[in-house]
């Protein structure tokens, strides 16, 4: 059976077969519902049904409440349509014009920095890979599984893809990254996905926010508007337990340095050492916002990291300091562990 979608604002309409998620069929489509982790556990393609029935399957209890399901809200990425339905969403053009490739690439090198190897990974000589800064990539393992990772260059050095992978303790591809690739490694990667990435159609200031390797598309996006000569102001606040955590500190230090009319660098330590010898901010990362800034009316913000980082600032920023709903950006970093299935 196929019903039809119809998108309110936009007045966009598209097919869904029986078998796919209203994501799966618009992406498929051309339509640019934001989403993130395609599996109901970040609430990124959140979104209203104003008529019409749907069954959503398999999410996780903080990306969709009990309230949202009374309201009417869905996730996409788990939603099947039960008849035709009219639904209420954001599209993002210009995601929804990337077109999404399975290609193969080599490891070029492993760097490791502290407890993060930070992959490069070259594309055949044929291809490339057009990206919007502060999306990601699906690593295809041989089991069938998938390992998801932010790229964290910018879109004008397409020549290779960079990840930066944290060694999970236990983590069975994380593990294999450390001890065991090598250079020259073949791998397979699904690409570019994703609506965390920079909205260049405004020009408010940007709070950009990161704790651990929520840094690496945070990198592309500062990347990506430093070469094309961006003059909106923005100021990234990095968190991390110690100093080590803050593996490129020396880069974000330098963007600061060559680009000081538009750059700021704040890093926040919430478990500074003695060895650290840190007379720098302290405390949580979203935190030193709140501290910072009165009124967040006018910016845009975008948070990547650990999933109560990104909902702590969520609820503070709009709650307490103005920012508009629709002005908050995120791409939480979720483990197997923290989905349940509904």
């Amino acid at each position: 059976m196929v019903s039809q979608i119809k998108v309110q604002p936009s007045g966009h309409s598209f097919d869904v077969e029986e078998h796919e998620t209203i994501l799966e069929a618009a992406l498929r489509q051309g339509i640019g519902l934001p989403y993130g982790c395609r599996n109901g556990a970040c609430g990124a393609c959140r979104g209203k049904v104003v008529s019409g029935e749907v069954r959503t399957d398999g999410y996780a209890e903080s990306a969709l409440s009990e309230q949202d399901r009374v309201q009417g809200y869905t996730l996409f990425c788990c939603a099947h349509a039960e008849g035709d339905v009219t639904i209420e969403a954001n599209e993002l053009s210009s995601a929804g014009q990337v077109q999404i490739k399975t290609l193969p690439c080599r490891v070029e090198s492993i760097e490791k920095m502290h407890d993060v190897a930070v992959l490069r990974l070259k594309l055949p000589v044929s291809e490339r890979l057009q990206f919007l800064a502060g999306q990601y990539i699906d690593i295809l393992l041989k089991d069938g599984n998938k390992r998801s990772f932010s790229i964290a260059n910018a879109p004008h050095d397409d020549a290779h893809i960079e990840l930066h992978i944290r060694h999970q303790p236990g983590g069975n591809f994380s593990g294999y990254v450390f001890n065991q690739m090598k250079e020259r490694e073949i791998m397979r990667f699904k690409g570019p996905l994703g609506s965390f990435f920079l909205r260049e159609d405004s020009d408010a200031p940007i709070i950009l926010l990161a704790s651990g390797t929520g840094f690496a598309p945070i990198k592309g996006m500062v990347e990506h508007a430093l070469h094309h000569g961006s003059k909106r102001p923005m100021t990234l606040y990095w968190g991390a337990r110690t100093l080590p955590d803050l593996y490129m500190h020396a880069l974000a230090e330098r963007w600061q340095a060559e680009h000081p009319d538009v750059f700021r660098y704040v890093p926040v330590l919430s478990e500074a050492q003695e060895e650290d010898q840190w007379s720098g901010r302290c405390g949580f990362v979203h935190q030193a916002v709140l501290d910072d800034f009165a009124d967040l009316s006018g910016y845009q913000v975008y948070a990547c990291g650990a999933p109560v980082m990104v909902e702590a600032a969520h609820r503070a920023f709009i709650a307490e300091r103005g920012l508009p709903e629709d002005a908050f950006f995120s791409d939480a970093f979720f483990l197997a562990k923290d989905m349940q299935s509904k």
